[in-house]
């Protein structure tokens, strides 16, 4: 069941809903704005909390009251803002996602908001919008195709917080604005928001599959899926094709599973005159890590069939940008395929030779994720891509240095590196600089080929994307590391336990900021 955002004018304090969703900063003592029109309404039962200290507006907060009919909405929840000074876009992520899931929880089926930020906040109408969308949908997102007494079987999401489908559901929400002229603002954030929202949801949906589903040939069917829904081209290299371009670090990888390996390219021509305005984005889909040879231990191994979470990435943002439309010829590439150790897998001392002609070395067979990434990287130079984003579930040392709070990024180039933190920080998306100095790259040198994959304990994390940088050629390229954020421990604002999409609307707002400067 999808939930619909709409934007309609009016008064919140004549609007008939059975909930309504109000805000409040931290520390404010007399409501202002919608929220102080609503107090005023209810005969100053929040300014009245307020003072007894119930209400704090502190983030996160949410306090439900009954109107007894004194408005003809049933019920109003005053959802803390946090502090003014560090109000932004995420905070009205978060307290979107925040009170669309405490309402949820209430049983109601639809409710109306205020526009969060578009008075007294100060932020732009349709930024104002676009957050809400994103933190409600996203926040209501669930996943449970495979629970016997919920889901729909399809792989489509469940609409609840205790598994049975359909038994809770927000079908509907309304951003309610008194001033008509903002309505046309509001209603194409909201438009907008929705659409990177739904993107996200389907990179959560691929991930959340099991691996004896989400196989390499079910992602190329998803691919295949997004493509037809937004007008995308596809090509998808088998095998085969594989082998005829020289791609011996893919293969090599793919070598020790009975599932064949796939080269997803989805196409999006929004600038069929200009091929050189392109950008390519890569990711990575081994869609089940056991390490190969160099197995992983058991613990948590059941989490691996997250390491095509790149690659989920790449497919989703493709859908929102062939549905957004920007100016800018845009090459999506999931390198997919499984790591087994199958009894023709690969083994570490083994020499591998990527498409461009450099050989690797195999230290490790769990350091594979570079491997089949290396042959993207190539496969879209002679494409003709000037510039490459790779995303990666890659590192565990990645974790280890930056935790879940944000995103890891290398590359060869500062412009589209700073490009990626602003269109991050419009996503409300983190991404923190790794030095990529030349001492790093001593560690992955090998005494029988041109470089070798792992480069040990030391500065894994950079020493994977030194490697990759070997086959970026003269291409603008950016390496982001998502081994952490690629999932959320517990739900908090738009962000629910499990995988997380990161960084679906990051890639979709940089295509439409490079198309912008194009």
């Amino acid at each position: 069941m999808s939930t619909a955002i709409n934007v309609v004018a009016g008064d919140i304090t004549n609007f008939a809903t059975p909930a309504l969703v109000v805000n409040l900063f931290q520390g404010v003592t007399q409501p202002g704005g919608g929220t102080g029109a609503i107090d005023r309404a209810l005969g100053g039962a929040i300014s009245g909390l307020i003072a007894d200290g119930e209400i704090k507006g502190k983030p996160g907060e949410m306090t439900l009251l009954h109107t007894m009919g004194r408005i003809p909405a049933g019920r109003v929840v005053v959802a803390g803002l946090g502090k003014r000074a560090d109000f932004d876009a995420a905070a009205v992520r978060r307290v979107s996602g925040d009170a669309a899931r405490f309402l949820r929880g209430k049983g109601v089926s639809e409710f109306a908001t205020i526009a969060h930020g578009a008075g007294i906040g100060g932020l732009d109408a349709g930024v104002a919008a676009q957050a809400i969308a994103e933190g409600t949908l996203l926040g209501l997102y669930k996943f449970d195709a495979y629970r016997s007494n919920g889901g729909n079987g399809d792989g489509s999401k469940g609409d609840n917080d205790d598994g049975n489908a359909g038994t809770r559901a927000i079908r509907q929400v309304s951003i309610v604005e008194r001033d008509p002229s903002a309505v046309n603002a509001l209603s194409a954030g909201a438009a907008r928001g929705a659409t990177l929202a739904e993107a996200t949801m389907l990179a959560r949906d691929l991930v959340n599959h099991p691996a004896n589903i989400m196989t390499p040939t079910r992602m190329a069917e998803a691919a295949r899926d997004v493509a037809n829904a937004v007008g995308l081209e596809l090509d998808v290299l088998e095998r085969d094709r594989m082998a005829q371009h020289g791609m011996g670090a893919l293969l090599g990888v793919a070598q020790g599973s009975a599932e064949p390996p796939k080269l997803i390219v989805l196409n999006y021509r929004g600038d069929p005159d200009n091929p050189a305005n392109n950008l390519g984005l890569l990711g990575k889909g081994i869609t089940f890590d056991t390490g190969g040879i160099s197995l992983k231990p058991a613990a948590n191994m059941e989490a691996m069939k997250g390491d095509m979470a790149g690659g989920a990435a790449v497919i989703a943002a493709m859908r929102a940008i062939g549905t957004l439309k920007p100016r800018i010829n845009v090459t999506g590439l999931v390198a997919a395929t499984e790591n087994m150790p199958g009894g023709r897998a690969q083994r570490p001392g083994d020499v591998v030779t990527a498409m461009n002609g450099k050989t690797i070395e195999v230290i490790n067979t769990d350091a594979e994720g570079r491997l089949v990434l290396a042959d993207a990287m190539c496969y879209a130079r002679s494409l003709g891509i000037i510039r490459l984003v790779d995303i990666a579930t890659l590192t565990g040392a990645m974790v280890v240095a930056l935790g879940k709070a944000c995103t890891g990024m290398m590359g060869n180039s500062a412009a589209l590196a700073d490009g990626i933190r602003k269109a991050g920080a419009r996503s409300g998306e983190r991404f923190w600089e790794l030095p990529m100095l030349e001492d790093y790259r001593e560690l992955i040198k090998s005494d029988v080929a041109d470089m070798k994959n792992s480069g040990g304990r030391q500065a894994g994390s950079i020493t994977a994307a030194m490697l990759l940088r070997e086959f970026a050629e003269d291409a603008e390229w950016v390496h982001l590391d998502i081994a952490g954020t690629s999932t959320a421990a517990a739900s908090k604002g738009h962000l629910v336990k499990g995988p997380t999409g990161t960084p679906t609307r990051t890639l979709a707002q940089l295509a439409m900021d490079l198309a912008a400067e194009s």
